[in-house]
């Protein structure tokens, strides 16, 4: 069976855990996938076929909000060329959720979230207006949607109003031969949260926080990673912008723990990576994190400071156990588990 894969709208450096998941995907599809398969890739990212066969679409790619809608917009209008190439397969999928092209063909597509029908203010008006465009339309037109958890799945199935039978769960997973611990390493003190600012990273309670924290650790620093904390920190706290995945293993491996207060995700890749580091983890209790993170992290209320604080306080009081049990649950989320199951919902499209 020929599998076609659109990763046409993947903007390096900007798609987040979207690009994590989509490059992780063809990867494990080239080691381990059972089909035949071919990648349709703009030509900003032309390295993202992870060893499949690929192409590079004629598509206006482009890593500004305007380009990128400039560039939907003409595949929308003119698909013709693109429609051709991912029509030679048998089944296209979407992992980047945006159907683009429309194809005459059995379609996948892969729904992150529904964080904009969840928590509407977080979004723009016209951010809204395109997703509602492309995702709450796109999902329930295609013949199967793919989750990346069980939470996600229970709200597409209430917010859009799919078919259970059509809605399928997958985890993501993490990169084991990257992701290691090093026991050679010796922990230092600072808390670690690798996320851009976003207002569902939920970044100004950590802060105060941190600053509770602080009165009874005075040691203690706050490391953040992402592109976007250009604004002035408060004090103890260290910006190091954006990193490569070494430099992400290596204060994985460092940190005192990693502290992830987020209000939403659909799924959560850091608090598995530290896991996987050995890397004590504090994660907040919503959205997927729960079911993600079970028992092997210290769960709070990221809407209240107090928990937060009392959270990494908690934590860092246990964090032989938990650096211990980390590895252990992070290695039942395997991406080549991840494209095993991508193949079996292939199959049955």
């Amino acid at each position: 069976m020929q599998v076609a894969i659109s990763l046409l709208t993947i903007v390096p450096g900007v798609s987040g855990g979207a690009e994590t998941y989509a490059r992780a995907l063809t990867r494990s599809l080239h080691l381990t996938g059972t089909h035949d398969y071919e990648v349709l890739l703009p030509t900003i990212a032309a390295d993202a076929g992870g060893g499949l066969p690929s192409v590079v679409g004629d598509y206006a790619a482009s890593t500004t909000i305007g380009g990128r809608l400039r560039a939907m917009a003409g595949a929308k209008l003119r698909p013709g060329k693109l429609r051709a190439q991912l029509e030679r397969s048998d089944v296209v999928h979407f992992p980047l959720t945006v159907n683009l092209p429309s194809v005459r063909r059995p379609t996948v597509m892969t729904l992150l979230d529904v964080q904009h029908l969840d928590l509407p203010h977080l979004f723009s008006r016209g951010e809204r207006l395109f997703r509602r465009i492309t995702y709450d339309q796109a999902a329930p037109r295609a013949d199967h949607v793919i989750v990346i958890s069980e939470w996600v799945r229970e709200r597409a199935i209430e917010r859009l109003g799919l078919d259970p039978s059509k809605v399928t769960a997958i985890h993501l997973g993490a990169d084991l031969e990257i992701f290691t611990p090093d026991p050679t390493v010796t922990r230092e003190s600072f808390l670690l949260y690798p996320a851009r600012p976003w207002r569902h990273k939920n970044h100004a309670r950590l802060l105060d926080a941190f600053a509770e924290v602080r009165r009874i650790r005075p040691e203690l620093r706050l490391v953040l990673t992402g592109v976007g904390h250009e604004a002035q920190q408060p004090e103890g706290v260290d910006v190091k912008g954006s990193v490569s995945v070494g430099e992400l293993v290596s204060l994985y491996r460092r940190a005192a723990a990693l502290v992830f207060p987020s209000l939403y995700e659909g799924f959560g890749l850091p608090p598995i990576e530290a896991m996987a580091c050995g890397c004590p983890v504090a994660a907040s209790n919503a959205g997927s994190l729960p079911e993600v993170c079970g028992d092997a992290a210290v769960q709070f209320d990221p809407l209240d400071v107090q928990s937060i604080a009392a959270g990494i306080l908690e934590t860092l009081a246990r964090a032989d156990e938990l650096s211990a049990g980390g590895p252990r649950h992070a290695a039942t989320f395997t991406w080549a588990e991840t494209a095993r199951k991508h193949d079996a919902v292939y199959a049955g499209v």
